[in-house]
This record gives structure tokens, sequence and C-alpha cells, in this order.
């Protein structure tokens, strides 16, 4: 059973709305890499899990990551929600009143045509879609169970490594702080992923240094990331069981695969982070065609039919 507590697993820093960099994070949601797939990934693998009960601490460090995905879906998609929210406004001429709808002719939902993914406004209000940068619906044919816990590990491993290194290059794409935020915290935490699956090949006598380092994107440059790996964000890993009943620590534990010199560590969860509603957005009809919006549209429509009508 899972438990949802009203929070991010990370605060998510307030800048402009940014579509171009909404849609960039799509692929670090819904892509190949994405944290869909992660999530899914590793809770079919901890579902089908087989094994005698010695074999229950790697069970557990799965799930454990796995559960930990769900978090970073709602935290990646909240992001993506946010730098689109209110967007209409964003690099729009500032003689163009686009927020208001009908006024002068201007067109809300005008920036949707020429700004990154369309489908952010005609599908999804203004909010994150279950697709990658493309626009390509996230597939289940990605998820990798073989059933075999050397080849899922080494799989999961190599996933973690392959996301972290998208995540580096999404991060060089833009300087929204609301985007940064998130993408730096994800990067710290696929190397706190990449250790697990790291240590766990480890105690299976796995030498899988000499065939799948761990890439080296020197992401401690991003101030953003600097930050978090001095606190050592990436050298923890959440169990999420409340009944204190994992046995994760087994294996996440000792000296880090990173080679940075720190210790690994288990730990229940996160403090986390307020999580607020999404506010209303109008031009979208959402959340619905109200009795006060109703009045609204059927004025400017009575006013842009009398201006259309004036002959002067």
């Amino acid at each position: 059973m899972y438990l949802h507590l009203q929070k991010l697993i990370h605060p998510i820093e307030t800048d402009e709305p940014d579509p171009a960099a909404a849609n960039a994070l799509q692929e670090g949601l819904g892509g190949q890499f994405g944290e869909m797939r992660t999530m899914m990934q590793y809770l079919f693998q901890s579902m089908n899990f087989r094994g005698d009960p010695a074999a229950q601490p790697y069970k557990d460090l799965i799930q454990g990551v796995g559960t930990e995905e769900i978090s970073h879906v709602e935290l990646i998609g909240t992001t993506i929600s946010r730098l689109l929210d209110g967007s209409p406004a964003y690099q729009g001429k500032k003689d163009d009143p686009v927020d208001k709808p009908g006024d002068k002719g201007a067109t809300p939902l005008s920036i949707a045509l020429d700004h990154s993914n369309i489908h952010h406004y005609l599908v999804g209000a203004q909010g994150a879609l279950p697709v990658d940068a493309a626009g390509n619906p996230w597939s289940g044919s990605y998820v990798y169970n073989s059933g075999n816990l050397v080849l899922d590990l080494l799989y999961n491993l190599m996933l973690e490594s392959t996301g972290r290194l998208q995540k580096c290059r999404i991060y060089e794409m833009t300087d929204n702080k609301t985007a940064r935020s998130t993408i730096a915290y994800l990067i710290v935490r696929d190397q706190a992923h990449e250790n697990a699956y790291a240590k766990a090949l480890e105690s299976l006598g796995v030498s899988w240094g000499k065939v799948l380092p761990i890439p080296k994107t020197n992401a401690e440059r991003f101030p953003e990331v600097k930050r978090l790996v001095d606190l050592g964000l990436q050298s923890v890993q959440y169990t999420f069981d409340a009944d204190e009943k994992s046995q994760a620590a087994k294996l996440y534990r000792g000296a880090s695969p990173s080679n940075d010199g720190t210790e690994l560590s288990t730990a229940l969860m996160p403090e986390g982070s307020p999580l607020e509603m999404a506010p209303e957005r109008r031009e979208e009809f959402a959340p619905g065609l109200d009795a006060e919006l109703l009045s609204l549209i059927q004025a400017t429509a009575e006013i842009e039919l009398a201006e259309a009508n004036d002959p002067s």
C-alpha cells in the first residue's frame, strides 16, 4: 500500500512561465529515460520479484527507489504545470493584453501557436502530459523486467545513468529557476539511485565498473546541484517504509560507488515541501464554464459584435 502526503518531495523555485522549458522537461517526464519509465520499471520489477527470503533486501531496495519515483513524477509534472501556467502573458507584446479574452481583439492562447508543444494548450489546459518532448505518448514497452536480478540491476543502473545525462542537458537548455530547481534535484537523486544499483551489483560479485561506468557529468559545476551534493543528498536512499521493515540498508551502505568520499545510508523519507493547487485558467475554460465566465464571454461577444457593426 502507498500513502500520499500533501507535499512535494522538493521545493520548486518561483520564476516566469516558460513554455519552451516546460516542453524540454517533458522528456524527463514521459521520455524513454524519464521519470514515468523509472517509476513503472522499478515497481513492476518489485511486484514480479522472485527469490527466497535472503533476496528480500534487493526487492526492498528496488521498491524503495520505485516508490520515490512516484514522487518524482509528481514533482516534474507539477514543475511543467507551473512553467506553463499563465504563459499566454509570457513574451507577449507589452501593449497586447493577451490575458483578457476579447479585449481589443487579442487572442488569449496565441502563444500556443508558436511556442513549443501546442498540446500543452489544446489537450492539457497548461498542464503536464504523459508524452516526451516530441509529443510521443509514453509507452509501457519502455519497461524492462527480465526476471533475472543481475540483468535488471544492470539495466536499472544504465537507465539512471542515461536519465542523469539527459537531465544535465536539459539543465543547460534553460536558465529558468523553476525548471532548474527541479532538474538539479533529479540529477542528484539519479546519482543516489545509481549508487543503489551499483552497490547491489557489487554485493552479487558483479564488477559493473569495468563494463558500465557511471558517466562523469561533472554536474557539481551547476550551483543548484552543488548545494544538494554538499548536503549529501546523492548518498542517501529513502525506503518509504512506514512499518520500518525494509532491508534495503543491508545493501545501501558503505563507501559510495561514486568515489566522492561519502558513505551511503538510508532514511524513511525526506521532509517534503508544501504542495499548492494551481489557479484557474479562464482562457482554458478550466476548471469549467461557470455562470460568471459565461456572462463574461457573452458580454465580450456583444462588444465585439457592436464594434464590427459600427461603420465608423
